[in-house]
């Protein structure tokens, strides 16, 4: 993939306006305010598995309208006696078309020292991965394919209002737990995974980081059209059928833009982007880095493209992470 975006020098500096609905805030304390209505309290399954040095928990949580929604919460075993009671937490959101899969697929954070948990997305599991177990029991109108266009001629409907809800309210009950600080809770996640948990932490307060790799879900305006790729691509092809629906597609986007989010998030963040990324062009990542609205680092994987600095980046995301709760 050749380099199509701009330069690094300007992407260091690119900071667009983006299309801001008037009532974006109250929207989301509406929408917030309704699935709050119901209780934050999760219910945990011990699993039996293979994994000796972690707790295995199977959880489900009241997300968007109370609907249920699907986690894995792991936990190191304290053998020694030296963990605190309390854990520090990450809350990892997934990639578009993957599921929650198995326990043993996400043992990174829990082996590290924190407690987990790894949110199923509504509706998702079967493009790839180990497959999904949360149901989305809400239609839309007319859509294409894939989860772009979903509800999209009306920001109540979209999909990923329920999506976005789910993270916040995945927060919400994680602070319930017994073995979780609620004071120390950071959110992660890669791609879409990324744009939720850029959406998590423009709603919710408290959080002390989030880290979106390479996060999809950015700048609508400049990546639909850009890319020739999907999932944005979905929302090209909707738009070449609904020809007189433009307006009002971008009008629903700019409510779900990780840019909006990025202007209200109170904890600092460690972003990753690929320059050469053909699925999330680096100009929508800086443009959400850029306007970031509390402290920001990004790390830059100059010949990568959307997989961006994996392994690599987990060591890097691990450092930053230690050094924010550090005394």
């Amino acid at each position: 993939m050749p380099r199509l975006d701009l330069t690094l020098a300007d992407l260091q500096q690119y900071r667009p306006e983006v299309a801001e609905p008037a009532d974006f805030d109250e929207f989301w304390r509406r929408t917030l305010a309704a699935a709050r209505q119901h209780s934050s309290t999760p219910t945990l399954t011990r699993v039996e598995s293979p994994l000796t040095e972690v707790e295995v928990y199977d959880v489900t949580f009241n997300g968007f309208a109370g609907d249920p929604v699907k986690a894995w919460f792991l936990l190191p075993v304290d053998r020694a006696g030296l963990l605190p009671a309390r854990l520090p937490t990450v809350v990892e959101y997934n990639g578009y078309g993957g599921g929650r899969g198995f326990p043993h697929e996400r043992l990174g954070w829990a082996a590290s020292g924190y407690a987990y948990l790894f949110m199923d997305t509504r509706g998702q599991g079967s493009g790839w991965g180990s497959g999904g177990d949360t149901a989305d029991p809400h239609g839309s109108g007319p859509s294409g394919s894939g989860f772009m266009t979903r509800g999209i001629h009306s920001p109540d409907d979209y999909y990923y209002r329920r999506v976005f809800t789910d993270a916040v309210r995945a927060i919400d009950a994680v602070r319930t737990l017994d073995r979780v600080d609620p004071e120390r809770i950071a959110v992660c996640g890669g791609s879409q995974g990324g744009g939720i948990a850029l959406a998590a932490a423009g709603l919710s307060i408290g959080l002390v980081g989030a880290m979106p790799e390479v996060p999809f879900l950015c700048h609508f305006e400049r990546a639909v059209g850009m890319t020739d790729r999907d999932p944005y691509n979905e929302v090209v092809s909707y738009l070449a059928v609904h020809r007189d629906l433009v307006e009002q597609t971008f009008a629903t986007l700019s409510y779900f833009d990780g840019v909006n989010f990025a202007k209200r998030a109170t904890a600092p963040a460690l972003f990753s982007v690929g320059l050469l990324d053909p699925i999330c062009p680096p100009s929508t990542v800086f443009a959400a880095h850029n306007h970031w609205a509390a402290d920001a680092d990004i790390e830059v994987y100059p010949f990568n493209e959307h997989e961006g600095g994996q392994g690599h980046h987990f060591l890097r995301q691990a450092a930053w992470l230690a050094r924010r709760l550090a005394p």
